[in-house]
C-alpha cells in the first residue's frame, strides 16, 4: 500500500489551525455555570483475549536500514570507556619477550607487593646534599661480534672484558642534585636494555655490577633508602633478561613445562646459566657479588632441584660479612624480597635472616656508625628511620602466614635484646592484627621498659593503636589498654606528633566505649590543638576524627549532646574545609539505609533549599554548586533527578539572557551541562527517569544548536529502550510497563520531527533505530502495544513529507531544509510507511475470533483514522483500504466491543471535513463508510 509522497495529502497548517478554532457563541447565562458537571467519553477499549500471534518481520527486513545505533557499541560514551579503562587495567603483565605462560606466585592477594611500598620510599626519602655516580662509558671490545666470528673468538674476547670488569672506562659524575642522580640511574637501566637488546651481554653485566657497588656507599646516608629501590629496579630488570634468555634456549626442541625440573632442560642451557654463575663469582667486591647473585637467583632452578634453597642460605651467610648495618639491613630486605618472589614456601632462610639481622642489630650503637653519624651530621632518631623499610619488609615476609608461635618468639628475641624500639615497632606492623591484639597488653608492657632515646614510645602506641582498630582485644584489658596508651599520648608536647597518634586512637576509643569516653578524648584534643592556632595544621587528622565518630555514632541526638563536638567543630575555621565537614556529617543521617519515605521528606526539603541557591548571572559557579550538590546527595536520586532538570534550566536561561548570541564561552559552557547530564543520568535506578532525562537532555541541547550533544542523547534513549522491564513497582506494586512505554516513545516521535539526520548516517537513521528497537523488544503476550507504536510513526513520518515543518527550532535545519523535498527522501519515507503499514496490516489478519476482534476492531479503527487525517484518499487503493479497515470496525461494533458514540461522532466527523473545499473528496468516501447496528 503506497500511502505518502503522492498519496499524503498536502497539510495547510495555518489554515487548519484558523478551522479548528472554536466558533464564538452567545451563551444563555440560564444555560450556563462554572460548576456545570463535564462529561467525558473515554473511547478507550479495554484490552484482552486470547494469545494471538507476533507479526513475521520478513516483510520489513528487506526494507528497514540495518540498525545505526550499533555504533553505540563502539566504545564512545563514557561507560563504555570506563569498561575499556577497566580491561585494560587487569590484563596481566607479561615478562620481557616471553612468550610462555607463568605460573602465578604462590603469594596470594593479601600479601602487599614490594611495588606498593616503592613510591612511598622515594617521597620519603630525599635529600637536598650532593651525590655522585659512576657511569660505565663502554669501550671496543663490548661490541657484539660479527657474525662471521668464530665462536672460540667469541669466548676469548668475553674473557678478556671480565678481566677487565672492574678497571674498564668509568666516569664519576659529582655534585649530582637528588633529580639529576635518578635520571642518571634511569639512563643505566636504559643502558642495560640497548646493551642487552644488541647482543652486549658483557657490557650489561658490568653496567649491573657499578650500579650494585653504589649499594655500598652510604655518603649521603638519609638517601640511602630510595637508593636501594632504584638499584634494585636495575637488578630486577637484569633477572628477568638472563632467565628469559636462558629459558628461550629450552624451548628446542619443545617449551619447558611450567612446572619444569632440571632434568628438563637441555645441555646447552645449563652451561649458560653455569657461564653467568661463573662470572658472577669473579666479581672481587662482596655487596656487588651478592646482589648480582640474588638477582639470579631464580635461574638456579635450570640447575639443581635443590638451587634455590642452597644458594639462600649461602648468600644468607655471606651477608653477615657486610660491615655496615644498614647496608647488611637492605641486602638482608633484598634477599627476602627475591626469595619470597621465586620461593616463597621456604620460609627458613627467612626466618633465618631476621634472626641474624636481631643478633647484629647491636652495631647501630657501635662506634663506627655514631663515628659516621657525627660525621653527616644526623641524629640517631633519624638514622634509626631509615632501617624502617627493610626491617618492615623483612618483618613482612616472615609473618606471612606465619603461625601466631612465631609472633611469640619474635617478642622473646625483642625482649632479650632490651625491647629495641625499632624492632618491636616492625614487629607490631608485620603481624596480623589480630595476634596483636591478643598480646595487646603484653605489647604495652615492652613498649614501657623501651629506651625512648631513639625511637619515642608514642609512635610505638600508634603502631598498636592500628592494629587495635582493626582487631578487638580481650574485653576485659581494654580499658586498662586505654588508660595506659592515653597516659603517653597526653604528654606529647608536640601537636603534630600528638594529633597523628591521637587520631588513630580515636577509632578504639570509638569502637569499644560509650559518648562519655569520647567525649573525654575530644575535650584532651581541644586541649592540645588549640594553643597557638595548632589546628590550622592538623586539618586532615581533625576530618579524621570526625569521621570516626560518625562512623560508629548514627544517633543525631547522642552526638550533639557530647559537651565538647561542638567546640571541637569550631576549631574547623577555614571555610572550605569547614563545609566539607559539614557535608560529612550530613552523609552520616542521609545514607543507603534512610527508609524510602523518610528519603522522600529528606529530598523535598533539600530541592526546596537547592531551588533557593542562586548565583545570579554567575552560571559556571550555579554549575560548579550542582556538581557538589551531586556528589554530596548521591544516593538520593529525586535529588539528583531535580538537579538534571536545574542544570537543564540553567542552559535554557544562558541562552534565554544571551538572546540567541551564542559566543564560544557561551556554547561552551552549555555543552558542560550537557556533559553533567550526560554523565549523572546513568547513575539513576528508574529506567524511565533515565529515558525522561534524556529525552528532556535532548531536546535542551536542541534548542541551544548542540545537536552533538543532542545526538548523544537521543541514541542514548534509543539504546536503553530494550532494558525496560516487562513490569515496574509503583507504590510498592507491580504494574506493568507498556502504558508508560509507549507514552514515552509517543514522546520521542513528536521531538525526532525537527531532528536533522546526522551527515554520515543514513536517511531517518533515529526513526529506524527507535523502530528497531520496538520490533526486537520483548512485549508482553496478547499485546498490540508494537502495532500501535507503528501506528503512531506514521502521522511523524507523514510530517516530514511535509515542504513545511508543523513546528521548527530556531537556528537548527530540520530536515525539511537538509532535502529541500528531495524526491530520494521522500522515497525512502514512502518504503517506511509501506513497511509500517503492511506489519499491522498482517497483525490484524493473524488476529482470531472473539476477543482478538476487539482488539482487531480497535486497531482497524485507529490506523483507518490515521489514514483519513494524514492520507490522500484521492487515491483509489488508499481509499478502499480506509473502508476495509472502517468496516473491520463495524464487525467489533456489532458484537458490542466498540463504543457506538464514538462511532457516531467519528462518521459525523468525516461528513463535516468532505464540506471543506479541499476536501470534497471525501463524500465518495462516506457514502461508503455506514454504521451496523448491534446484534
Amino acid at each position: 500500500v503506497c500511502v505518502l509522497y503522492r498519496h499524503s495529502r498536502t497539510r495547510k497548517y495555518e489554515s487548519e489551525l484558523h478551522m479548528c478554532r472554536l466558533e464564538v457563541l452567545a451563551v444563555q447565562f440560564s444555560e450556563y455555570h462554572p460548576l456545570k458537571a463535564i462529561t467525558v467519553t473515554d473511547s478507550k477499549s479495554r484490552r484482552g483475549g486470547r494469545k494471538g500471534s507476533t507479526s513475521s518481520s520478513s516483510s520489513s527486513s528487506s526494507s528497514v536500514a540495518p540498525d545505526p545505533l550499533s555504533s553505540m557499541l563502539d566504545g564512545t560514551d563514557p561507560l563504555s570507556l570506563f569498561a575499556v579503562v577497566i580491561y585494560v587495567t587487569v590484563i596481566v603483565t607479561l615478562s620481557l619477550g616471553r612468550k610462555r605462560k607463568e605460573k602465578e606466585e604462590e603469594v596470594g592477594s593479601d600479601f602487599e607487593l614490594w611495588s606498593s611500598k616503592r613510591g612511598e620510599i622515594l617521597s620519603r626519602f630525599t635529600t637536598t646534599e650532593k651525590l655522585s655516580i659512576n657511569l660505565f662509558m663502554g669501550s671496543d671490545k663490548s661490541k657484539a661480534s660479527s657474525p662471521s666470528s668464530a665462536v672460540s673468538e667469541k669466548v676469548r674476547t668475553r674473557l678478556e672484558e671480565l678481566d677487565d670488569l672492574e678497571e674498564g672506562s668509568q666516569r664519576e659524575l659529582l655534585n649530582l642534585s637528588q633529580k639529576d642522580y635518578v635520571n642518571r640511574i634511569e639512563e643505566l637501566n636504559q643502558s642495560l636494555k640497548e646493551a642487552w637488546g644488541s647482543d652486549q651481554k658483557v657490557k650489561a653485566l658490568k653496567i649491573v655490577i657499578q650500579c650494585s657497588k653504589l649499594l655500598s656507599d652510604t655518603s649521603v646516608i638519609q638517601f640511602y633508602p630510595s637508593k636501594f629501590v632504584l638499584i634494585t629496579d636495575i637488578l630486577d630488570t637484569f633477572g628477568g633478561l638472563v632467565y628469559d634468555r636462558i629459558w628461550s634456549m629450552c624451548a628446542d626442541p619443545h617449551p619447558l613445562p611450567e612446572s619444569f625440573s632440571a632434568d628438563d632442560v637441555n645441555d646447552t642451557a645449563k652451561e649458560t646459566c653455569l657461564n653467568w654463575f661463573f662470572k658472577i663469582a669473579s666479581i672481587r667486591e662482596l655487596v656487588p657479588r651478592l646482589y648480582v647473585e640474588a638477582a639470579l637467583l631464580k635461574c638456579n632452578r635450570f640447575l639443581t632441584k635443590s638451587g634455590i634453597q642452597e644458594t639462600l642460605q649461602r648468600l644468607t651467610a655471606m651477608i653477615r660479612g657486610i660491615g655496615d648495618p644498614l647496608v647488611a639491613v637492605y641486602a638482608r630486605a633484598y634477599l627476602c624480597r627475591v626469595g619470597m618472589k621465586v620461593a616463597p614456601h621456604l620460609k627458613d632462610s627467612l626466618n633465618k635472616n631476621f634472626f641474624d639481622l636481631l643478633a647484629s642489630f647491636r652495631q647501630v650503637h657501635g662506634e663506627s656508625v655514631q663515628n659516621q653519624l657525627v660525621l653527616q651530621r644526623v641524629e640517631i632518631p633519624i638514622y634509626l628511620t631509615l632501617y624502617s623499610p627493610a626491617i618492615h619488609w623483612i618483618l613482612q615476609c616472615v609473618a606471612y602466614r606465619a603461625p601466631e608461635v612465631l609472633l611469640t618468639e619474635m617478642m622473646d628475641r625483642c625482649k632479650k635484646l632490651g625491647n629495641n624500639a625499632l624492632l618491636l615497632n616492625s614487629v607490631m606492623w608485620a603481624f596480623r592484627a589480630e595476634f596483636v591484639a591478643t598480646r595487646a597488653t603484653d605489647f604495652i608492657s615492652m613498649i614501657k621498659d623501651c629506651d625512648e632515646a631513639g625511637f619515642p614510645k608514642h609512635l610505638l602506641f600508634a603502631s598498636l593503636g592500628h592494629s587495635l582498630s582493626v582487631a578487638d582485644p580481650p574485653e576485659s584489658e581494654r580499658l586498662s589498654i586505654l588508660n595506659e596508651a592515653w597516659k603517653v599520648i597526653t604528654k606529647v608536647r608536640s601537636p603534630r606528633d600528638y594529633i597523628n597518634c591521637a587520631e588513630i586512637w580515636v577509632e578504639f576509643t570509638c569502637r569499644h566505649f560509650t559518648k562519655r569516653e569520647v567525649n573525654t578524648v575530644l575535650a584532651d584534643i581541644i586541649k592540645h590543638i588549640t594553643p597557638d592556632r595548632a589546628f590550622e595544621d592538623a586539618y586532615p587528622q581533625l576530618q579524621s576524627v570526625i569521621k570516626k565518630i560518625l562512623t560508629y555514632f548514627h544517633d543525631f541526638s547522642v552526638l550533639f549532646l557530647m559537651e565538647k563536638f561542638l567546640p571541637f567543630l569550631d576549631m574547623f575555621q577555614k571555610d572550605s574545609v569547614r563545609v566539607e565537614v559539614c557535608k560529612s556529617i550530613m552523609e552520616v543521617f542521609i545514607n543507603a539505609l534512610t527508609l524510602d519515605d523518610e528519603k522522600r521528606a529528606l529530598s523535598l526539603l533539600i530541592n526546596g533549599f537547592i531551588r533557593m541557591v542562586s548565583f545570579g548571572r554567575d552560571f559556571e559557579q550555579q554549575l560548579s554548586f550542582c556538581v557538589e550538590a551531586r556528589a554530596t546527595f548521591c544516593n538520593l536520586e529525586p535529588i539528583i533527578i531535580h538537579l538534571i532538570h536545574t542544570v537543564n534550566q540553567l542552559a535554557m536561561e544562558t541562552r534565554r539572557v544571551m538572546k540567541g548570541n551564542h559566543s564560544r564561552k557561551t556554547a561552551a559552557f552549555v555543552r558542560a551541562c550537557a556533559t553533567y547530564g550526560f554523565i549523572t543520568i546513568p547513575s539513576l535506578t528508574s529506567i524511565f527517569s533515565r529515558l525522561n532525562l534524556y529525552l528532556l537532555s535532548g531536546q535542551v541541547a536542541l534548542a541551544n544548536q548542540c545537536l552533538s550533544q543532542a545526538d548523544a542523547f537521543l541514541k542514548a534513549a534509543v539504546s536503553l529502550l530494550p532494558e525496560v522491564p516487562r513490569t515496574i513497582s509503583i507504590e510498592g506494586k507491580q504494574r506493568s510497563s507498556e502504558p508508560f512505554l509507549l507514552d514515552f516513545i509517543n514522546n520521542f516521535l513528536s521531538t525526532l520531527l525537527v531532528v536533522p539526520d546526522h551527515p554520515e548516517q543514513g536517511v531517518l537513521y533515529l526513526v529506524r533505530g527507535l523502530l528497531n528497537m520496538v520490533q526486537d523488544y520483548t512485549w508482553e503476550d496478547n499485546s498490540d502495544a508494537k502495532i500501535r507504536v507503528y501506528i503512531s510513526a506514521l502521522p511523524l513520518l507523514a510530517a516530514m513529507s511535509q515542504e513545511s515543518y508543523l513546528y521548527t527550532i530556531p537556528k537548527v535545519d530540520s530536515n525539511e531544509t537538509l532535502y529541500g523535498g528531495d524526491p530520494k527522501f521522500i522515497a525512502e519515507i514512502n518504503k517506511l510507511c509501506e513497511t509500517l503499514i503492511s506489519q499491522v496490516l498482517d497483525h490484524l489478519k493473524e488476529l482470531g475470533q472473539d476477543e482478538g476482534v476487539r482488539r482487531q476492531g480497535s486497531l482497524a479503527f485507529s490506523l483507518s483514522g490515521c489514514l483519513l487525517a494524514h492520507g490522500d484518499l484521492r487515491n483509489n487503493k488508499l481509499n478502499q483500504l480506509v473502508v476495509n479497515l472502517w468496516n473491520l470496525w463495524n464487525l467489533s461494533h456489532k458484537r458490542g466491543f466498540c463504543d457506538t458514540r464514538t462511532s457516531v461522532r467519528t462518521l459525523e466527523y468525516i461528513k463535516h471535513q468532505a464540506q471543506q473545499a479541499d476536501m470534497s473528496h471525501l463524500s465518495d468516501v462516506t457514502a461508503r463508510l455506514s454504521l451496523q447496528s448491534r446484534a
